[in-house]
């Protein structure tokens, strides 16, 4: 007989599918509000929800569920009584994102990016409490007329079928943005002399242009490319077109650029295509023309002129996140890239770029504010964004080199006392003998680790402030200078003060989440001094959002979706990425976004001519913020101790070993379902929980604990088996020869 859980869940599927058609489109969801002098903030208030979800609401990004669904409702209703629309002869309401200027366009140069090249991504657990509802996958868009230029193929369109939930809210979907009707990119391929623009769903646009400055004026003049804002207050994508290379042999570019371009990421100077768009008024950033390069125009009031360009050649997709996709046909690259672009955001990019310009996207710096006596609007500081300028990090999160450490003798090594080594775990233990009686050692994994650790967290907003002694405060962020060495906990499990697992030997640097732990675990904490940002908030929770909502999109489209039983779930995970190999690649993207966008928070000095105790590139941009990244990654591991925690205490089963986000435990079946424990068929509260969710887990691989004991007795105690528990392939060490 069903659960009364079960029973519930059924019912509000049912009520949600019947409340379906009640609300109206988002659009005028908007106009209702506004029609009504109602803010976001006060409708979140009333429906004791969060703003943003108000916004996604009006954006067509989410829809309300039940209980909030039937009240939003309600309230749409009691004002479309009110304020009925205006009739079709009647003059529409203004729209006030149409009538502010664009107070992020450039005034004389675009703004810089981020260099494509990313770091290298910092892995690290990070696990939220799982069980987070699925939201619904983003809506399909409805295309308009095709244009007179236009054309389809003859083959197949190479889309992904809409999932049955992402059907069901397409009737609600507003229309598409007429300056965006063809997408938010297009891939420019030449074939049999024929030059042609490949958007998402299969269109194809005729391309006039024979030369670079042509393609771009052609872009911005007809091609009607481009992706409405993601904030009211940021601005639209821009849009962006990817070379083939045929494409770019055919526009005067070489296929691939020299050695010393490629180490230099640009086109060297006094090429010709350089010229030609110098002759025509376009401009580049400082980054000159490479793998992903701005070409623009000094903005025009609120309008911009500018186009994204990406050249496969030349290396713009790096395969560690994009796998194959360079080499698919143009009009499957452009799905691909149109449906990554539609979950998360247009690429401008590495993904490490795309994560980190996603986070300024959805929380712009500025906003546009009253008008004057002359009814002129100017920018000014959006509350809960970084800002506009970059802040100062404090001494100990400053890495090495940074000029707050100039002052230091050359080759001084830092002690845990004048540094914040906020990283993930690289844990290993020998097995016991009760261990090695066991069959198998298997590896579990948190899903969007990092995501699932940001969400939540408080992060400061501005400038650091000296404290001595001060008392510890777990809602102020900051870097705290304390003590916990005292902290004595089970050696079976890693200490979860250090990334090495070993326990501290004396006062050392944490960010407040680590401290935080210990106070939760009953120890007392005096802190020494501290770095403090009282200016703080929830910085990184739409960003989460965001990614969640494509992560959980993507993985349905693959078929793993939310409330599978585990054994079900673990079933569909087999083999889930070869059930649509493309799906597969939007799905690494997501992932390598989140990773990438962490790990560029605190960017290092890339490329040559740079030397210790100078200033690089990254260190002028608001979002150069090592204590957001030692943040995430410090409750992302606390978070994986504390279910370690809670799994050790109801079984007695301790990892052997903790790589990131995945943890090893011996076993007695090859299943994580042979040692994860449950009451009542339930996961144990608190405990690693296997689903598709962030935060929950799923299966990473499983090998014997005969081959756990050989690799570690051929290659020494200190080996990780979480590396290799997944192929079991362990690499020979590289001994120089």
């Amino acid at each position: 007989m069903p659960a009364e859980d079960e029973l519930f869940s059924a019912v509000d599927a049912l009520l949600e599918q019947v409340a379906q058609d009640d609300l109206p489109a988002p659009a005028e969801r908007k106009r209702l509000r506004e029609a009504a002098g109602l803010s976001q903030a006060e409708v979140a208030r009333a429906l004791d929800i969060r703003r943003e979800a108000v916004g996604n609401w009006e954006s067509g990004r989410t829809e309300p569920r039940q209980p909030k669904r039937a009240a939003y409702v309600r309230l749409l209703k009691g004002l479309a009584a009110r304020f009925p629309a205006p009739a079709a002869d009647e003059p529409g309401l203004p729209d006030p994102a149409a009538e502010a200027p664009d107070l992020h366009a450039p005034a004389v140069e675009a703004p810089r990016l981020p260099s494509p090249a990313v770091e290298a991504p910092v892995h690290g657990p990070a696990v939220e409490e799982p069980g987070l509802p699925a939201p619904a996958p983003a809506p399909r868009r409805v295309r308009p007329p095709r244009p007179s230029t236009s054309r389809r193929p003859d083959a197949r369109r190479p889309a992904t079928a809409p999932t049955t939930a992402s059907a069901k809210t397409t009737a609600a979907t507003p229309a598409v943005d007429p300056r965006f009707a063809n997408g938010p990119l297009a891939v420019v391929d030449c074939a049999e002399g024929r030059l042609a623009a490949y958007c998402p769903g299969g269109l194809i646009l005729d391309t006039p242009a024979k030369s670079l400055p042509a393609l771009v004026d052609w872009t911005l003049a007809e091609a009607r490319l481009g992706a409405p804002r993601l904030n009211r207050n940021g601005r639209d994508a821009d849009p962006v077109l990817v070379l083939t290379d045929a494409a770019a042999v055919r526009f005067g570019l070489p296929a691939r650029l020299t050695d010393e371009e490629r180490r230099a990421g640009r086109l060297s100077e006094g090429h010709k295509v350089l010229k030609q768009l110098e002759k025509a008024d376009w401009r580049l950033t400082r980054r000159g023309l490479g793998p992903w390069a701005r070409i623009y125009r000094p903005a025009e009031g609120s309008r911009r002129a500018c186009v994204q360009l990406c050249v496969l050649g030349w290396d713009a997709r790096d395969a560690r996140s994009w796998g194959a996709a360079a080499q698919l046909p143009p009009a499957e690259l452009a799905q691909l890239l149109g449906t990554y672009a539609d979950r998360v955001m247009t690429p401008c990019g590495s993904t490490a770029v795309t994560g980190l310009e996603l986070m300024t996207a959805l929380h712009p710096p500025t906003r546009a504010g009253e008008p004057d006596s002359g009814g002129r609007r100017h920018s000014e500081h959006n509350p809960g964004s970084l800002g506009t300028q970059p802040v100062r990090c404090a001494p100990p999160e400053a890495p090495d080199g940074h000029p707050l450490l100039a002052h230091l003798p050359r080759f001084h090594q830092r002690t845990p006392e004048e540094v914040l080594v906020e990283e993930a775990y690289d844990w290993a233990r020998p097995l016991t003998d009760e261990e090695c009686a066991k069959r198998y050692v298997v590896g579990i994994d948190v899903n969007m680790a990092f995501a699932a650790a940001a969400n939540g967290t408080a992060f400061g907003l501005g400038a650091p402030v000296h404290a001595e002694r001060p008392p510890f405060d777990p809602k102020i962020p900051g870097s705290w200078l304390v003590d916990l060495s005292h902290v004595e906990l089970d050696p079976r499990l890693p200490s979860p003060f250090t990334p090495t697992g070993e326990r501290p030997s004396g006062p050392a640097w944490y960010a407040t989440p680590t401290v935080a732990y210990a106070v939760e675990l009953g120890y007392g904490v005096a802190p020494v001094e501290a770095y403090l940002r009282p200016d703080n908030g929830r910085y990184l929770d739409a960003w989460y959002t965001r990614l969640r909502d494509a992560y959980i999109a993507t993985m349905a489209d693959l078929g793993v979706t939310a409330g599978m039983e585990p054994g079900e779930f673990l079933t569909a995970m087999d083999g889930h990425r070869q059930a649509d190999p493309r799906m597969a690649i939007v799905l690494s993207a997501i992932k390598a976004t989140v990773k990438g966008g962490i790990g560029k928070l605190r960017e290092r000095p890339r490329g040559g001519g740079w030397r210790p105790g100078q200033p690089w590139p990254a260190l002028q941009r608001p979002t150069w913020r090592p204590d957001i990244r030692a943040a995430v990654i410090s409750k992302a591991r606390i978070n994986m101790h504390r279910k370690m925690l809670k799994t050790a205490a109801a079984t007695g089963q301790y990892p052997v070993a903790v790589l990131s986000d995945c943890a090893v435990y011996p076993s007695d079946g090859p299943s994580p379902l042979d040692f994860l424990p449950h009451r009542d068929g339930k996961p144990l509260p608190g405990g690693f929980r296997i689903g598709v969710s962030p935060g929950m887990v799923k299966h990473e691989g499983t090998q014997t604990t005969l081959w756990a004991e050989g690799v570690r007795e051929e290659h020494g105690d200190d080996l990780n088996l979480a590396r290799y528990i997944k192929d079991g392939h362990v690499a020979a060490p590289d001994n120089g020869e």
